[in-house]
């Protein structure tokens, strides 16, 4: 006659036989609970993508005169319909900034501040133009503003 014991022990040859059947019951228990702790969390993931409004992106990089990224540019974006900037961000490392801006059919000014921008150039720098950005829904928008340097 085949026993339950027998069934379990052709199936899952036990390394350590005495501990493996004192191990089986928690191993379960373990199992179940991480299951349906990632089921949950991946519910809740679903709910908030779900209410998550949508939006475009505005990802632009500074560049130098030298043709090298710049950090900590503060870097300004308004609607074109408005005169006050909305968004005020900084360059990071590689000269890189991004901003969420409402999906839709939309205009932007992207601006570098360099008011308080202390460079490690002997000139002073200056924006060749603002940079508009035409967005027409949830989609990215690439930009570069590139400086030079200040005439004198």
């Amino acid at each position: 006659m085949i026993t339950p014991k027998d069934c379990w022990s052709s199936y899952f040859p036990p390394l350590f036989p005495a501990v493996s059947r004192a191990l089986a019951p928690a191993l379960l228990i373990c199992v179940t609970y991480f299951t349906s702790v990632s089921a949950v969390s991946f519910a809740a993931d679903r709910h908030q993508k779900k209410n998550e409004k949508p939006y475009a992106l505005i990802f632009g990089t500074v560049w130098g005169p030298d043709d090298r990224p710049l950090y900590g540019v503060k870097v300004r974006i308004r609607r074109t319909d408005q005169k006050k900037g909305k968004w005020e961000l900084y360059s990071d490392h590689n000269g890189e900034f991004a901003q969420r801006v409402p999906a839709g059919r939309a205009d932007y000014l992207i601006t570098p501040d360099l008011k308080d921008y202390n460079s490690k150039f002997t000139k002073k720098l200056q924006s060749s133009t603002e940079v508009r950005v035409h967005v027409d829904n949830d989609e990215r928008a690439d930009i570069g503003l590139h400086l030079k340097y200040q005439e004198l």
